[in-house]
């Protein structure tokens, strides 16, 4: 039997995928327990206990200073950054989006500005954002914003344009207007393609939000980790970068099941 054709059922399935990430735990304690065993003071590779320990302290248990629940204050400030930039960049790229891939006028005046908006790098424009937006949360919200808008409003203005075109020339038949075209027949069919870009767009938002709050800023998920960078402190670093990716992997979970729920059809024809 070729391998193409092997299928694993649902528990080797679990085993697949449990696999790689036992093999690093595994590496990491082991290299761990050598490293610990030259220099019980060695940072680089924390023992389990170093961590657990650290992770107790930041999440359940005040901080002296200023009372605050350290992991989660932080985890609080990360997200509404993170959810108010995608806000606005799913509902600018939706509405320019669907009028760049629907309009040819609207493509040919906005589609060479926005391909070249793309290829600029956001953290490069860094600098320029908080000189002229200061160093507050504007700034860090607009770099995820102009990080994500671009890609978005490609991605949809191209899903548009391949709608096929005898839909739009029976409505057009039946008497719809431009308006009740882009409600009726462009929408329904971008929203959960909508979905699907905002899943891909996920982790180059959380780059652009760890590099704004890493320079400037006094909470947030990226503020802490560079905080601590200069104590080596990697028992505080390592769980907070594996907690930066389980908030990223659930966010696109729920992405996952908002279409599934949402957009049956949608599912249906993918699987088929």
């Amino acid at each position: 039997m070729r391998l193409l054709n092997v299928k694993p059922n649902r528990g080797q399935s679990f085993v697949l995928a449990a696999l790689p990430f036992m093999l690093a735990a595994g590496t990491y304690f082991i290299f761990s327990s050598l490293r610990l065993a030259e220099n019980p003071n060695d940072k680089l590779l924390p023992a389990l206990g170093t961590i657990i320990r650290s992770v107790r302290e930041l999440a359940f248990q005040p901080d002296a200073r200023t009372g605050d629940y350290i992991l989660w204050l932080d985890t609080a400030s990360s997200l509404q950054r993170l959810f108010i930039a995608l806000a606005i960049s799913t509902f600018a790229a939706l509405v320019t989006g669907i009028i760049m891939g629907l309009l040819p006028l609207a493509g040919a005046l906005l589609g060479p500005s926005v391909a070249v908006a793309s290829m600029a790098p956001p953290l490069a424009l860094l600098p320029i954002l908080f000189i002229v937006m200061g160093l507050g949360e504007a700034s860090k919200i607009a770099l995820i914003v102009i990080g994500s808008l671009p890609f978005l409003v490609r991605d949809l203005a191209l899903r548009v344009s391949e709608l096929p075109r005898e839909q739009f020339l029976k409505a057009q038949t039946l008497g719809a207007s431009t308006w009740q075209i882009v409600l009726r027949v462009v929408l329904p069919q971008m929203l959960p393609r909508l979905v699907d870009a905002l899943r891909l767009t996920i982790g180059p938002a959380w780059l652009f939000l760890i590099a704004a709050e890493a320079i400037a800023s006094d909470s947030g998920l990226g503020y802490r980790i560079f905080l601590v960078r200069r104590y080596l402190a990697m028992d505080i670093i390592l769980p907070y970068v594996a907690w930066i990716t389980l908030l990223a992997y659930l966010l696109d979970a729920l992405l996952r099941w908002i279409q599934n729920r949402a957009f049956p059809w949608f599912a249906a024809a993918r699987a088929s």
